[in-house]
């Protein structure tokens, strides 16, 4: 391909010197990517790209070295993935590092990498560190590796503050809903708090923009740590997601929003919703109340089969509290219900087997026709 690439922009804002917005590699402003070449050039790969409604050069970065440096000792806890996980092609990488520490004497002359085995986080040296904060470069965030501190004054994760790891989980949630799309920087959060409180005590939604002109909106902290429980956790261990590719604009009156929420809300009322869902498919019925009328049953409800796995969605994400499924909901029609309930034990599987055959599978229409 000839030229530099586009990168579209979403939404107004003031540009950052360092982002990740929408993109699954950093994008940087040219004193980034000048700074990199000089102190760097053996570890970095920088590719032009055009930012929409941006005169300043930008590249995306290409992280080149990959160093084999966690400090499995001196961080607050790691787990390996296994052979029991499921996940083969991830055994004995990490399944989650708290409290990163890193082994400076096996970095070499590494200025800027990913440590193996964890590329969820890009590590640069001090001199790449003091670099952009002479220059006063926007969008880049530094926490220490290597201090001493870490080792000598090292706090349990089973101490962690709720603070620290709510951080910790956030941050883990937000790298997973950028890989898949575009996600909107803003969440959506209610003026005030509605229905069952969820584990950290707030409650919001994500948009994430995929190819195809599909919307995805994902709850965003029902995999918070429990605030009111001392130990560590994910919370209900899931967050749902709900994809359309029907137009949503605003998101905050759309119907699959609401739906969403009227989940939700059932999700974090009952114990035994949360664990049905961490195993499997179910299905349940909400509120109809300003649904579209081709998904209310009779009875003024709507049905939703949760948990239908597909090839679109992951299975889910890791956080240093533990492992979170995506859950998908997925709005059935009226006779698809019925077809589930006259199907009785089974119903849910063999629904979620015509979905997938007919190749629907998790995303949401209020406009289609029935698969039985």
């Amino acid at each position: 391909m000839n030229g530099a690439i586009r990168i579209p922009l979403s939404r107004p804002g003031k540009p950052l010197d360092f982002s990740v917005a929408g993109a699954a590699v950093p994008i940087v402003h040219e004193k980034v990517a000048s700074i990199l070449r000089r102190l760097a050039p053996n570890d970095v790969q920088l590719i032009p790209v055009n930012v929409e409604s941006q005169p300043d050069e930008y590249c995306a970065l290409n992280t080149l070295r990959v160093v084999r440096c966690i400090d499995d000792a001196a961080c607050e806890e790691v787990q390996y993935w296994s052979d029991e996980d499921g996940q083969p092609e991830l055994v004995g990488e990490y399944r989650v590092v708290a409290g990163l520490h890193i082994d400076p004497t096996k970095v070499d002359d590494a200025k800027i990498f990913r440590p193996w085995g964890w590329p969820v986080v890009l590590l640069v040296s001090e001199e790449v560190k003091t670099a952009f904060e002479e220059a006063g470069l926007s969008g880049s965030k530094f926490t220490d590796v290597t201090g001493p501190e870490r080792v000598h004054q090292k706090e349990s994760y089973k101490e962690l503050t709720h603070e620290k790891l709510m951080h910790q989980v956030d941050a883990a949630r937000e790298t997973a809903f950028r890989s898949l799309g575009e996600l909107e920087a803003e969440a959506l959060v209610p003026i005030a708090m509605g229905g069952p409180l969820w584990p950290g005590h707030r409650q919001a939604w994500r948009t994430i923009h995929r190819s195809g002109s599909h919307t995805l909106l994902a709850t965003d902290g029902m995999s918070d740590p429990f605030i009111d429980r001392r130990e560590p956790s994910a919370g209900f261990g899931l967050e749902l997601v709900i994809e359309t590719d029907e137009p949503v604009e605003p998101v905050a009156g759309s119907w699959p929003l609401r739906l969403l929420q009227r989940v939700a809300d059932e999700v974090a009322e009952h114990e035994r919703v949360q664990w049905l869902l961490l195993k499997g498919l179910m299905s349940m019925e909400v509120s109809g109340e300003n649904m579209p009328e081709a998904l209310v049953t009779d009875e003024g409800r709507v049905a939703v089969l949760l948990g239908l796995e597909s090839k679109g969605i992951p299975r889910g994400f890791i956080t240093p509290a533990g492992e979170v499924r995506l859950v998908t909901v997925k709005a059935l029609l009226p006779a698809e219900l019925t077809y589930l309930l006259d199907y009785g034990r089974g119903g849910d599987s063999a629904l979620a087997t015509l979905f997938t055959e007919n190749g629907q599978e998790h995303i949401c229409r209020a406009t289609r026709q029935p698969v039985v």
